[in-house]
């Protein structure tokens, strides 16, 4: 026996995607390493579920247009906290699947490197984190 869910919306699915990739940009202009990066990026196209297919879905709807790190976090720290509540909304185990598909991600992009972190890339992780448990 399967359970489906609702399909999201096309806006719903546009902030899942600027959200997660968002989270991923945020790191990489915090100074993640490349390869954190990209495996964080992995992270992200590996998801599984209703997430997975909005995030593995090939689209042009991701918009950030920061031109700082400043400007890129007001766009996709309340990203990250809409997409949780319109998930919370309509499937609470998409909710937690997306939570910790992000988390994920952040978690390759931070560990990637040789040694400890960047102080600047801990603490984005820690404000994507939070923003994630805002909504």
């Amino acid at each position: 026996m399967s359970i489906t869910t609702a399909a999201p919306t096309a806006d719903t699915q546009s902030t899942i995607r600027t959200a997660a990739y968002g989270a991923v940009s945020l790191l990489a202009a915090a100074g993640a390493p490349h390869k954190g990066i990209k495996n964080a990026s992995i992270a992200l196209t590996s998801a599984t579920g209703l997430v997975g297919h909005t995030l593995s879905t090939k689209s042009k709807d991701i918009h950030l247009t920061g031109k700082n790190t400043a400007e890129l976090a007001e766009q996709v720290l309340p990203a990250l906290s809409a997409a949780m509540t319109v998930l919370a909304q309509q499937d609470s185990a998409e909710a937690a699947n997306f939570r910790t598909t992000v988390l994920v991600a952040v978690e390759a992009a931070v560990q990637s490197g040789k040694g400890v972190p960047a102080p600047a890339v801990t603490a984005m992780a820690r404000k994507i984190a939070e923003a994630l448990t805002a909504a």
